[in-house]
């Protein structure tokens, strides 16, 4: 899926869009026993408390594509045979009015939960009439194609309880004891299924989503989906920084990392420009010759490419989990700079009557804490 195909889904979950026909949840204490369970159409609800319920799931659809939201494939053999891709179609195409497979869906989903408090399940069933796709790529917003996609979200929402306090209350114009409420808060996972590509339905596939980029939820993701959890994105990037850094050993220099740096900052800039396109990804190969260019050892790239594939296997890396485009920062024991990244050629590193310096060019508006201040000559220059 891409930014336009989640886009998309998204609009159609506002009041006056949505053809969604059908919601159903699951209230969990703590101790994982259901509280209640219930099923209601959002069409008979009051505006407000429709669009509440639909916000939580338009979050479902929200983040970082490739970070937040992550495409979970399916097996050929899965999509024949498994009793998880089974289950998932069975509620989408009974638009979750089979009792029996619903409460099995809560079920399978608490048994694999580890949710400190009370927690609300939510389902969500919707046809969505597929927006009309001219071929010279102009928008109408009115028009429709004859396309249905057919699809259930499902969103996991802490339920929280609400501190005592003193609220101001209309009728007699006074502030009073505000009793104690339970809240539902912004959902920390969930899923859309099937993926919504090419304005259709690909049953290969689910959109995940994860509010914490760290947390994988792998209980979650295999009672669900029957598949391993990917990498969190936290970790993709804590991983790769060490590999660079374990593999290339004395060779991993300022220069290597910010030519690394630099060039995957250019492939994820390249895809914020492209909302059609898929998040960018890097190979093993192309960050190995971003390393032979900086003239890195064939020994050394040897060495990244086999860490590489213990930590990886063959998968290509999402771009934007490995950097952070925004942030160039130097570190010691004692002292954090940070830089802008476009400005990273300003550092350099040397080594002077044998100590090593991170040199910084300096030319104007010096500051230290706040306050402006002049760097005198102080003789010579120093020669590289």
């Amino acid at each position: 899926m891409n930014r336009v195909d989640i886009a998309e889904i998204r609009r159609g979950l506002n009041p006056d869009k949505t053809s969604a026909d059908r919601i159903c949840g699951c209230y969990v204490d703590e101790r994982g026993e259901v509280i209640s369970m219930f099923a209601q159409s959002p069409l008979t609800l009051p505006e407000e408390e429709a669009e509440k319920y639909l916000a939580l799931f338009r979050k479902v659809l929200s983040g970082n594509l490739g970070r937040n939201l992550v495409e979970i494939p399916f097996r050929p053999d899965q999509v024949a045979e498994g009793e998880e891709h089974r289950l998932l179609t069975a509620l989408k195409d009974t638009g979750l009015k089979v009792d029996q497979a619903v409460e099995r869906f809560f079920r399978k989903v608490i048994d694999a939960m580890k949710f400190e408090g009370n927690y609300l399940i939510l389902l969500l069933h919707d046809n969505h009439d597929v927006a009309w796709r001219p071929r010279d790529e102009r928008k109408e917003d009115d028009a429709r194609s004859e396309e249905v996609f057919s699809h259930i979200i499902c969103a996991v929402c802490p339920v929280k309880q609400t501190s005592p306090a003193l609220s101001y209350c209309t009728e007699d114009r006074a502030f009073h004891n505000r009793e104690l409420d339970w809240i539902v808060s912004a959902p920390e996972l969930g899923f859309l299924f099937p993926a919504f590509e090419d304005g259709g339905a690909n049953i290969y596939a689910a959109l995940s989503y994860t509010k914490d980029a760290s947390d994988d939820h792998a209980e979650f993701m295999d009672a669900v989906f029957g598949s391993p959890a990917p990498m969190p994105a936290a970790a993709q990037k804590e991983t790769f920084e060490a590999l660079l850094s374990d593999a290339l050993e004395e060779e991993c220099d300022l220069e290597v990392v910010q030519t690394v740096h630099e060039q995957l900052s250019a492939r994820v800039e390249e895809g914020k420009a492209d909302r059609k396109a898929e998040p960018p990804v890097v190979t093993k190969r192309e960050v190995s010759a971003m390393l032979r260019d900086c003239g890195v050892s064939e020994e050394r790239r040897t060495a990244f490419e086999e860490r590489y594939d213990e930590e990886f296997g063959p998968a290509d890396l999402c771009a934007q989990n490995i950097i952070d485009v925004k942030r160039f920062e130097l570190r010691t024991p004692d002292v954090v700079v940070k830089v802008n990244p476009e400005r990273a050629d300003l550092i350099q590193t040397r080594t002077i009557d044998g100590s090593r310096y991170i040199l910084i060019r300096a030319d104007e508006g010096v500051e230290v804490n706040g306050v402006n201040i002049s760097i005198g000559d102080l003789g010579e220059d120093i020669e590289a």
